[in-house]
């Protein structure tokens, strides 16, 4: 195995506080977002034998596996995150892999620079996302019912909101929401930074179910997502509950400390809660609009012991092991590439000892036998 030293990636929206917590440190007084675990070659984590990247172009098949090198080829089809918000990220979705490879094609022959700020598509791959809660979650996931959606509209009572309440009652359920979206993002803006004051003001009133809209008003004053985001469903997570982020799916965190498992991608389209680029016509391309139950996940068992979060992709699997008060032991031994993560407890990894935050690479086939008691997170792939 090997102990994997990760970066932590210092976005405005992290949180100061909940990424040292967990590690045992002193805050930097900087907002500490998210924490890298894998070998994306923004921020490749460190290993005794060079970077995870270094190590795995070296002999591929030894370290991933003959299997997962044949299927996904030879990198690490996943990348494993701490995420902590603290104030909320951007309103997106992502393409499915047909989409992607189009769209990194289509900007690729028209020359677009891959860090230009409006490019979209930073790669040809896909990005489904799981997140799991280890504090309480707040996030923002799907469509909510159209009904619901123009029931809530309604309460606020602000005059300039009353058109998209009547569009979401009148038509069938996906053209209303593409509609309603369409006229969210294209409006004039300064008409729509007063309807967002507005519906702030009426958020902060009303209290309750209002309140996200009211702080994301606060964070992104005048932003067309703050009404965009009134379309979505609400969820809070409770520890150890998880979300499926398919492709397509509107999503948002707004703040909470939780273990994020993705296929190992950078394709973003942004739908507000930002001041980066938005393309509204790629966006509209992409995005669903169908109505949906945010679907909260929680672990499945097996008789081994190992909870599993069951999703219905193969570039990632995301499961976790909670040893009891006076230790256990468990063989965690795969024929496929794995990032094992303490998030509780003291664990030892082979011969690493792990306390909340560490993590080791286990290469296919290695022996993974973990001791000791607390939680241990384990990822791999699907072959």
């Amino acid at each position: 195995m090997d102990r994997l030293d990760n970066t932590i990636r210092p976005y405005a929206w992290g949180s100061p506080t909940a990424i040292p917590k967990l590690l045992g440190v002193e805050p930097t007084g900087e907002p500490q977002a998210e924490m890298w675990m894998g070998a994306h070659p923004g921020a490749p984590s460190r290993t005794a034998r060079g970077t995870l990247v270094e190590v795995i172009d070296a002999d591929p098949e030894r370290e991933l596996g003959p299997e997962a090198v044949a299927r996904f080829g030879p990198h690490l089809p996943f990348l494993l995150k701490i995420l902590a918000a603290g104030a909320p990220l951007s309103l997106q979705v992502h393409p499915d892999l047909e989409q992607a490879k189009e769209g990194y094609a289509d900007e690729e022959r028209r020359g677009i620079p891959v860090d230009a700020p409006h490019r979209n598509y930073k790669d040809a791959n896909h990005k489904p996302e799981l997140i799991c809660a280890l504090t309480e979650f707040d996030g923002l996931c799907g469509f909510r019912d159209p009904l619901e959606t123009a029931a809530l509209l309604e309460a606020l009572d602000v005059d300039s909101l009353k058109p998209y309440a009547d569009l979401l009652r009148a038509r069938p359920e996906e053209a209303a929401l593409r509609e309603v979206l369409t006229a969210i993002l294209t409006a004039d803006r300064e008409e729509m930074a007063d309807t967002v004051a507005r519906a702030a003001a009426a958020s902060t009133r009303l209290g309750g179910d209002y309140a996200p809209y009211a702080d994301l008003a606060h964070h992104y004053p005048g932003d067309p997502g703050v009404i965009a985001a009134m379309l979505l469903n609400h969820v809070r997570l409770q520890p150890g509950e998880a979300l499926f982020l398919g492709a397509g799916i509107p999503h948002a965190y707004l703040n909470g400390l939780g273990v994020e498992i993705m296929a190992n991608s950078d394709n973003v389209l942004r739908c507000g809660l930002t001041p980066k680029h938005v393309d509204v016509p790629e966006l509209l391309r992409i995005v669903r609009f169908e109505p949906s139950d945010p679907g909260v996940l929680r672990p499945e068992a097996s008789p081994e012991g190992e909870e599993i979060y069951e999703t219905p992709i193969d570039e990632f699997r995301l499961s976790r092991y909670v040893l009891p008060e006076g230790g256990a032991t468990r063989d965690l031994t795969l024929t496929t590439p794995q990032i094992l993560l303490c998030t509780a407890g003291s664990i030892r990894a082979g011969e690493h000892e792990l306390t909340p935050g560490g993590s080791v690479f286990v290469p296919a086939g290695e022996k993974a036998e973990v001791s000791g008691s607390g939680t241990v997170f384990r990822a791999t792939v699907i072959v």
